[in-house]
């Protein structure tokens, strides 16, 4: 038996009951992983919630600030 690594990536949950119908038709053993390619601790995630309605004039947007640094330093 060899093992390969196969990303699905669906919509929702019908599409992955009928991904498993299909693998099971086939006769072929296969495990469903939930895999996160990050996961925040709950203090990341509340800083990250907490900024989603901080005032927006705060802040300057990366390409202003590129341009800025580019001009400042002559690039």
């Amino acid at each position: 038996m060899q093992a390969i690594n196969i990303t699905a990536y669906t919509e929702d949950a019908s599409q992955i009951e009928a991904v498993k119908a299909f693998m099971k038709a086939l006769k072929i053993k296969f495990e469903i992983a939930n895999l996160k390619p990050y996961e925040l601790s709950a203090e990341q995630q509340q800083i990250l919630d907490s900024q989603i309605n901080l005032d927006k004039s705060l802040y300057t947007n990366a390409e202003s600030i590129y341009k800025d640094l580019k001009k400042k330093h002559e690039l």
